[in-house]
């Protein structure tokens, strides 16, 4: 009986040791495969920007040699200078830049009112409302652009600026509207109580205490609004043709020195043009879009 009960926490101390090493073993997998994962995304996201990039610095040669070239062996800044003083790009930076910042202007002003009476007031089809703006978001763009060109040639805003923005306003706005409801929904009520007894009224409460709350929210829903709208393609193809064309057809238009000829050096460095201000866009407002992504998913 001694003897058993000597063996017995010799037997316990290894099975321990035994189940502590098999979860270390599982940690450091687990732990290589989230670190593999990370990268691989990381790659697969910024490849193509960092490709664009060192290929729009690349000799016009090295573009189209075999094998391919990931490192330009000198630095060709020819592309920038063709696209930086190419007159009809620069209106069109121009048009983009105009037509963005009143889109998220006008979605933000009109936006923030309605998800405002949407999170703070209670009424009568409150909730079909809600769902009724929801669905606006899933038609695909092709869906309406027969009805919006009707629209937008029997006003006379054809190739004109109003005529982006009124069709942008389709999608950014009910996108804006129901990411800010949840926002004002969420802000506890007592605020806007202890404003109403001070004497404020429902709308200075609403600027003056729950409009700077929202702040995240406003950065985030203002700028993927802001994205959407820069990128846009199709209507802006649609639209326009040279007087208020925005980048994105303007840089599917640029032409080679022959008919068949893509001056794919010109279409990269105008890509990077382009894409370098949504980057620092976001590098800016980082911390901004973080709080209003991860806004009310705590309670208390």
């Amino acid at each position: 009986m001694a003897t058993t009960t000597a063996m017995q926490p010799a037997t316990t101390s290894t099975s321990t040791i035994t189940r502590a090493s098999q979860w270390t073993l599982g940690k450091v997998i687990n732990r290589i495969l989230f670190w593999v994962l990370v990268v691989f995304i990381i790659v697969y996201t910024v490849f193509p920007f960092v490709w664009a990039a060192l290929s729009s610095i690349k000799p016009n040669v090295e573009l189209f040699s075999t094998p391919v070239q990931y490192w330009p062996s000198a630095i060709n800044l020819s592309f920038y200078e063709y696209v930086l003083a190419n007159g009809d790009f620069l209106r069109a930076l121009r048009n983009s830049i105009i037509v963005s910042f009143t889109t998220v202007a006008i979605s933000l002003t009109l936006g923030s009112l309605c998800a405002y009476a949407m999170g703070r007031l209670q009424f009568r089809g409150r909730v079909p409302l809600m769902y009724l703006i929801l669905s606006m978001t899933m038609f695909p763009q092709i869906a309406i652009l027969g009805s919006l060109f009707q629209i937008i040639s029997s006003a006379g805003l054809f190739d004109r600026l109003p005529a982006l923005i009124i069709a942008y306003l389709t999608f950014t706005l009910p996108f804006t509207v129901w990411v800010l409801t949840n926002f004002f929904k969420a802000m506890p009520g007592e605020l806007e109580e202890a404003a109403l007894v001070d004497g404020a009224t429902p709308f200075q409460a609403f600027v003056r205490i729950l409009l700077p709350l929202a702040a995240p929210g406003l950065v985030t829903t203002g700028l993927l609004a802001f994205i959407a709208a820069w990128n846009e393609y199709l209507y802006a193809l649609t639209f326009t043709q040279t007087r208020a064309r925005t980048v994105q057809p303007a840089i599917a238009s640029f032409t080679g020195n022959t008919q068949f000829e893509l001056p794919w050096g010109n279409i990269l460095a105008a890509s990077v043009l382009v894409t370098l201000p949504l980057v620092l866009l976001v590098l800016i407002f980082q911390r901004k879009i973080l709080a209003g992504l991860t806004a009310g998913a705590v309670k208390g």
